[in-house]
Parts: structure tokens; C-alpha cells; sequence
């Protein structure tokens, strides 16, 4: 089980818990619960990486 925080940018942080073999598609589903945004909207990266729907957290 992981624990992932992220942060929306207007000073707002989410946790969430999440299995290492879902995919990032999966977790921003989580995080669009938390959050009330459509998961479609949603945008994760790190830095300049955007990371696709498809890849798996374990990648």
C-alpha cells in the first residue's frame, strides 16, 4: 500500500492510498474523489514529466 500526496497548486494537498499496480489512471480517480475535480482534468507530473493514464505506480 502507498501513500501519495499531491498537490493542486493552490495550496491544497491530498492524500491518497492507492496499490502499487494500479494504474495512474486509477489514481487520479482517487484524487478526483477527494477533490470534487473531474478526473479528466487532472494533470500529474513531476517537474516537466507528465505521466500518461496507462502506466502502472509500480513503472
Amino acid at each position: 500500500m502507498l501513500e501519495i500526496t499531491c498537490n493542486d497548486r493552490l495550496g491544497k494537498k491530498v492524500r491518497v492510498k492507492c496499490n502499487p499496480d494500479d494504474t495512474i489512471g486509477d489514481l487520479k480517480k482517487l484524487i478526483a474523489a477527494q477533490t470534487g475535480t473531474h478526473w479528466e482534468k487532472i494533470v500529474l507530473k513531476k517537474w516537466y514529466t507528465i505521466y500518461k493514464d496507462h502506466i502502472k505506480l509500480q513503472d
